[in-house]
């Protein structure tokens, strides 16, 4: 047990949940810090406490009231919550985040119970740094921020949004192992669209509609420019903007600050990995694939951009690359002769016929390999994914949108439809298919596997910036970590059971691409996997005395 000293005494040591210990605290520390009387007689030890809140969550009907137990958890005892959750993770990641997360949004003004975090409003514009000011913590080197623009399958939910920034963070530590003391979740309040949310009584956040892009911006830049000479070792995390706000403010920071867009960036490196692992079963090459997106907003474009960059580092151009993708939105096929298009989608407009029909559209290209990230449950109907079969002996199929109501289709439909021969992988986990004797294990292209890792990557080694190609060389220590029998079941990812010690090995992948890119002034270390195992978090109890 690590010493580490505190200021604080008695009841105010309690009422920390970074410091309370709960029954945990020893005779020595009760006796110094004037604890007697305020806690139970038993010393309890922290498998002991963890023993207690498991049978607790065993009489927890629904996991939005696991997630809401949780989260009382963490507001009273920090070290105990991850523990936790880091005991069980391919339990408890499900009721902290996806997909518990989406009904805890939709439901965050109603549940909320203890103020998590950082409000910005743009009402307050021009004061952010005295309110930013306010926080306690000086070695921030993360913030998670949004603007609840466009939060999970669900748009514009404004301020309810903040449970994503919250839940992101939780797995920055949970998962990846960074000390939790370092994170900060933000939402930045600029208004809401919608309608029912700012009917609602009890919303917290601003009640005005959304100004316009340039205004916007303006309070984005003001608030950047806080961070970094407030937190000058801290990076952004932009998460869940709309889809033009979210390439296009990614574009104006990412050369002058350290910041990615998870929703870009690291969809696209799961997707990666997926793909490398895809390839691996059906014995190909990235750059013989005609990747069809259907979704082209700011997810489809962060995809296409990193297989565009990784089809660049096989030996193409830039322009071959661009053509071996297709994408098709609500409004059917990017073509040049489109009007309406947004300048990041351009280089995706090919010369082509227009069509609205995803039907029609797949039987012209011929793709190998089908990606949504459409947002639209049930878009890859059996026709679909039986063209899909009968163009392709080993159909790639990939349905990431999440949540499970909005995948574009099954397992179970993928592989029946396929007869067994598509190579499939979901935003969400679905169970295991069985099909004519054999048994198909799907699996979950969560971007949990990727950005916990970038970011202790990133913490261990202070990078000042985050390229692309930290997303590629952790799709690749990601995809490595899967082995032939998981392969020859159809899985495509390792098992989240293990997610911390993937996440370290990715890590100290990640983090040699970072000290080959000059990004970091400290010395490269040695032994990377060490280096990173130093830096990791452990859920245990410090001794105050």
């Amino acid at each position: 047990m690590d010493q580490r000293k505190v200021d604080a005494t008695g009841i105010d040591l309690l009422h920390d949940p970074r410091t309370n210990k709960g029954t945990a605290f020893t005779e020595a520390e009760r006796s110094k810090f004037g604890l007697n009387g305020l806690i139970p007689y038993a010393l309890e030890t922290i498998e002991t406490q963890v023993e207690r809140v498991m049978m607790q969550l065993s009489h927890k009907h629904s996991d939005i009231d696991r997630f809401v137990y949780l989260t009382g958890l963490l507001d009273t005892n920090e070290t105990l919550f991850y523990r936790v959750v880091m005991s069980d993770p391919v339990r408890f990641l499900p009721i902290i985040y996806d997909p518990t997360i989406g009904e805890a949004c939709t439901k965050f003004s109603h549940i909320m119970r203890r103020v998590r975090g950082v409000y910005l409003s743009i009402a307050q514009k021009g004061s952010i740094a005295d309110s930013l000011s306010h926080w306690p913590d000086r070695d921030i080197r993360f913030i998670c921020v949004t603007n609840g623009g466009r939060i999970l399958g669900l748009g514009d939910i404004g301020a309810n949004g903040m449970g994503i920034p919250i839940g992101k963070l939780q797995l920055y530590t949970a998962a990846g192992g960074v000390p939790p003391e370092h994170l900060l979740p933000l939402f930045l309040d600029a208004g809401t669209n919608n309608e029912q949310v700012l009917a609602d009584p009890l919303y917290v956040g601003l009640r005005r509609k959304r100004p316009d892009t340039e205004t916007l911006y303006r309070f984005v830049d003001e608030f950047v420019d806080t961070v970094q000479q407030r937190y000058p070792h801290c990076c952004l995390h932009f998460e869940d903007w709309t889809g033009s706000d979210a390439v296009h403010l990614l574009q104006r920071y990412r050369d002058k600050v350290c910041c990615y867009n998870d929703d870009i960036q690291g969809t696209a490196g799961i997707a990666l990995a997926g793909m490398i692992n895809a390839l691996k079963i059906k014995q190909g090459s990235l750059k013989d694939e005609k990747i069809f997106f259907a979704g082209a907003g700011s997810a489809g474009i962060g995809l296409a951009d990193l297989f565009v960059s990784e089809l660049v580092n096989e030996g193409l151009s830039r322009e071959e690359a661009q053509a071996r993708i297709i994408m098709f939105d609500e409004k059917g096929l990017l073509v040049k002769s489109r009007e309406d298009l947004f300048d990041f989608q351009r280089p995706y407009a090919h010369d082509q016929a227009p069509t609205s029909q995803l039907l029609e559209a797949i039987k012209t290209h011929k793709p190998t390999t089908l990606i949504g990230v459409s947002t639209v449950g049930q878009l890859f109907t059996q026709e679909v994914v039986e063209t899909m079969a009968a163009l392709n002996p080993r159909p790639i199929i990939f349905a990431l949108s999440n949540p499970t109501e909005h995948a574009e289709c099954s397992a179970e439909q993928a592989y029946s439809w396929s007869q067994g021969r598509a190579i499939y992988a979901a935003g969400v986990q679905f169970p295991k298919v069985t099909l004519h004797g054999k048994t198909y294990l799907p699996g979950q292209a969560n971007n949990l596997y990727i950005f916990p890792a970038v970011a202790m990557a990133i913490y261990a080694t202070r990078a000042k910036r985050v390229p692309d190609s930290l997303f590629i060389e952790a799709a690749r220590g990601v995809a490595e970590q899967v082995d032939q029998d998981l392969l020859q079941q159809g899985c495509l990812f390792p098992p989240q059971a293990k997610i911390l010690e993937i996440a370290q090995n990715t890590a100290a992948r990640v983090s040699k691409k970072i000290f080959e890119l000059g990004l970091s002034e400290l010395e490269c270390p040695k032994d990377l996997l060490v280096f990173i195992k130093e830096h990791t978090y452990k859920a245990e109890y410090f001794s105050y005395c």
